[in-house]
Parts: C-alpha cells; structure tokens; sequence
C-alpha cells in the first residue's frame, strides 16, 4: 500500500470489479510511487532519444570513433618509422623509462600536439586497447607492407617483370634473402621494387626456391610473368647443376639469368686484388695505413693541422691558388668492401696528402704513449718504399679507367645495351695500356719518388724480395719485375677477368633482346 500500490495486483489477486476503481486508485499510489516511475520509464522508452538501442548506438559511434583515432595514429607513426627506415622498440619500454622506444615516444609526441589523440592514446585508451604492445606494432607492420606489396601489383598490371634475389645474414645470424622486382611501367620506365624479405633455414638452392614460391604464393604475381632472374655467382644461386637458376629454369625456361653489371665488375676488381699476391699485400698496407691514421680522434686532428700547415706553406710560397675547392681540408677516404672501386678515392687521397701522411705515420710511431707503435713502425718504411708507390701508381692507372665503368653503371637511366657498349670501352682502354709504353708509369712513379726522397733503384740490378733467400729467387731485374711480373701480369688478369665475366652475359643477352 502506499507508495508501493497494492499488494491485489501482486500477490492476492483481484476479484471484487465494484471497488475496482479504488484499488487501481490506491495501487496507482501518490508522488514517486513505485508505479509512476515505472510509468515514466515506459514513456521514456517510448521516446526515441532515450530508447535503449539509441543509447548503445551512440556508445558504439563514440568508441567507434576514438578507435578509428587511436588507429590512424598508430598507423601514421608506423608508416613514417618505416619511411625512415628506423626501429620500432626500445631497450626499456616500461613507464619510467626516459626513451621508451621509436613508436613509443612518436606516438607520445604525437599526443602532446594533438588533443584528439591525446584523449584516446596511453592511460585514456581501454585497457585492452592500447596498441602499444611489442605484437600490435608486428602486427602493423605487416600490415603496411601488405598494403604496399598490393600497390606495386596493382602497379605492375599484368608486366613482365625480373627477380633480383639476394642473400645475407640478419645481426641475430639468421639467414635471409631479399627479393627485388623490376618491371617497366606505363611510361616506360624502368623500376625497381624491394619485395620483401624471407628467413630461409639453409642457404641450398632448394630451399631458396621453396622461399621464392611462398613470398609469390601471398601476393597476386605469378610465375608464369617471370622473364628475368638475378643473383650473384656463388653455387647455390648461379650453379649451372642445381643452383636456383637452374631449377627456375627447368619450371619456366622463359625466364633469362642476368647479373648485375656493375656488381661483376666488382668481382673482377676483387679477384685480381686478392689472387695477386704484390696487389693484396699493397691493399693490406693501404687500408692498414687509413686505419692507423683515423683509429683516434686525436691522431684525425694531428693529420687535419699538418694539412694545414702544408696547405699554408704552399700559399706562401706560392705554388697553391685559393679559391673554391682550391685550399680546404680534406680527409683520407676509408675504402669499402661492397664497393671495391672506393679503393680509387683511397688511393687518389693518398697521393696527394702523401707528405701529411708520413708526418702524421712518423709522429704516431715517435710517440710511446700512441697505441699500435710497431704497426706504425713497419708502415713508415714500407710507405716510402719504390715498390709502394709503383704499386700506387699502377692501381690508380686501372682503378681510373673501371671507376669511370663502375660510376655509369650504376646510374638508374642506363641501358643494357649502352651498359654493353660501355663495358667493351673499358676494357679496349686497359688493352691499350699494355700496347702504351711503359715508360710513362716508370716516369709518374720516379718524379713522385724524387719529390718524396725515396730511393729509387737501378732498374738493371737484379731484383729481390725483402726477407726471402737471394738464393732460391729468380734471376730477374727489376726492370723485369716491375714490368712483366707486376704491371703485364695484373693488367691481363685483369682483361680476362672482365672477358669472363662479360662476355657469356653479352652473347646471351643479344640474344634474348632478338628474340623479343
């Protein structure tokens, strides 16, 4: 009874209609009865704003919408760490950590500059809806790299396209190959396309190919468009029995093997560099003495004062003009082992800072509290040696003629048939040198040797290695030696080197263009 209403409608029922109107009366009840708010609560349920399925509606479209937030920029700082090529995790992500990581702190970066982002990131997203776990950063990534191996397809359109294929050992020493495309496009351009990365559990050419087949197996291109393949010469890839070119081959004989220029001609240069026994060691030397002098900070500022103080005396006296590029410092270049022609900047840099060079070796080796003092020692003497600086010379005069090569073909408008043209040039330029008189290179090398007090010897005594038995070694001058055994022998193993290496491909590749 009361603001309950009556207990007729509940409990004991309702039989008596004559009081009928009073009983409703009296469950009816006064203000804030049980009755009247369940009859507000009907009306209000009846009402469209405060129906129950608008109410979730408009929860979902407001979680609807901070999800859609919390995603684009999750989206947006992973898309512009992998433009920029950077890590995403920090060695420390916990939350007193003063750099959580690359993602971390991009997207607290991005929180504090946009208010929108600010409300649904961290502490204000739920909790199981933070998308900053190590798996959800994965988990974009891959999504990204989805999204644009589907644009290179689309891209793509049915072309024909080659397969650049190459392997390589990640900093955990996992075995990896990376897989390019080049297609032509609608302009006719040429284009290149990183594919994608794939572990493989051994280097064999079975389980390349396995590799090869998954990577095409996710996306939309086929085998069947595949015209070219591309990898380097070790068994495994280039094999003439097993290796992946061949199985490539015995499922789809369209496609042609090419190798890439520019990285066969680092081969040749690697080769003769390496099966020389007087160029490796001169290589040695040469690195071993960009190394000693850049080993240090303070040995880096020595050289850069005594480059100066040369650079000065020359202006005094004269024999420097000043001007744009004319007086300013310059530094030893540090040879690459990717890039074997970088060795001509080593050796250029060399010779024209030979003095500093010297002074700054002959300080280090002087100093006792310098690090590497019998390295230093030994590299004085054999610096200012006749048989050094031969050597200089001689690598320079080749490396200049493949540097030229190796430069052009690495442009991305070059041509396989002007990269052909180019590749014959150079090596009627070296075949030219052994045809030249050698005089001209004993000239180069004496008047470098004058200017540098070094000893020049009679080129008709007799030759001898240092540290080696008189004895046993050959009656040769040093005429002989300088001449056939160094500058005639490299010169041919370098113009067969190149032959081998160009010639087959230059045949195969005519050939092919024919056909199409």
């Amino acid at each position: 009874m009361g603001s309950t209403g009556s207990d007729v409608f509940t409990e004991i029922g309702f039989t008596n209609w004559r009081k009928g109107p009073e009983n409703l009366r009296v469950h009816e009840g006064g203000v804030g009865s049980l009755y009247k708010k369940v009859v507000q609560q009907a009306r209000d349920l009846m009402t469209q704003k405060q129906h129950i399925e608008t109410f979730v509606i408009k929860q979902t479209d407001e979680a609807c919408i901070n999800y859609r937030t919390l995603l684009s920029a999750s989206l947006e700082c992973t898309r512009w760490l992998l433009g920029q090529g950077l890590p995403f995790r920090g060695h420390d992500e916990s939350l007193k950590s003063s750099n959580r990581g690359n993602y971390l702190e991009l997207m607290q970066f991005l929180s504090k500059h946009n208010e929108q982002v600010r409300n649904v990131v961290f502490e204000n997203a739920p909790k199981n809806l933070k998308y900053t776990s190590s798996d959800i950063q994965k988990d974009l990534v891959r999504a990204c790299a989805i999204e644009i191996v589907d644009a290179i397809t689309k891209d793509m359109e049915g072309a024909f396209f080659s397969l650049l294929v190459d392997g390589a050992r990640d900093s955990s020493t996992k075995e990896q190959i990376a897989m390019v495309l080049r297609y032509v496009n609608k302009k006719g351009e040429a284009i290149e396309k990183f594919l994608g990365v794939q572990h493989v559990s051994s280097t064999t050419s079975s389980s390349l190919e396995e590799a090869i087949e998954r990577l095409f197996a996710t996306t939309n291109l086929s085998m069947s468009k595949l015209r070219g393949q591309g990898y380097d010469r070790s068994s495994n890839m280039k094999g003439e029995l097993n290796g992946l070119k061949t199985k490539i081959l015995n499922k789809y004989p369209q496609t042609f093997y090419f190798h890439c220029f520019a990285h066969q001609l680092q081969l040749a240069l690697v080769f003769v560099a390496k099966e020389n026994v007087d160029v490796a060691n001169f290589f040695i030397n040469a690195s071993s003495l960009v190394n000693l002098i850049g080993s240090s900070c303070k040995r880096r500022d020595a050289f850069r004062e005594k480059q100066q103080e040369q650079i000065q005396k020359a202006l005094d006296l004269g024999n420097l003009e000043t001007g744009k590029r004319l007086d300013q410092e310059s530094s030893l270049m540090r040879p690459c082992d990717i890039r074997w022609n970088s060795h001509y900047g080593t050796i250029v840099s060399i010779i024209v800072m030979f003095e500093v060079v010297v002074e700054v070796v002959e300080w280090i080796k002087s100093d006792r509290n310098q690090d590497n003092l019998s390295k230093a020692t030994r590299l004085f003497k054999d610096i200012q040696t006749f048989d050094f600086v031969f050597h200089f010379f001689l690598i320079r005069l080749i490396f200049g003629i493949t540097n030229e090569l190796s430069q052009t073909l690495q442009k991305k408008d070059q041509d396989i048939v002007n990269a052909m043209a180019l590749v014959e040039v150079c090596k009627q330029r070296l075949q030219s040198l052994k045809n030249d008189d050698i005089g001209d290179l004993f000239h180069d090398v004496e008047k470098f040797c004058e200017e540098h007090d070094i000893i020049v010897p009679n080129m008709e005594d007799l030759h001898f290695v240092p540290e080696k038995s008189r004895h046993k070694a050959p009656k040769i001058t040093n005429f002989d030696y300088y001449c056939v055994d160094l500058y005639f022998q490299v010169l041919d193993m370098q113009l067969n080197e190149l032959n081998d290496h160009f010639n087959e491909v230059n045949t195969k590749l005519l050939l092919f263009m024919g056909v199409w």
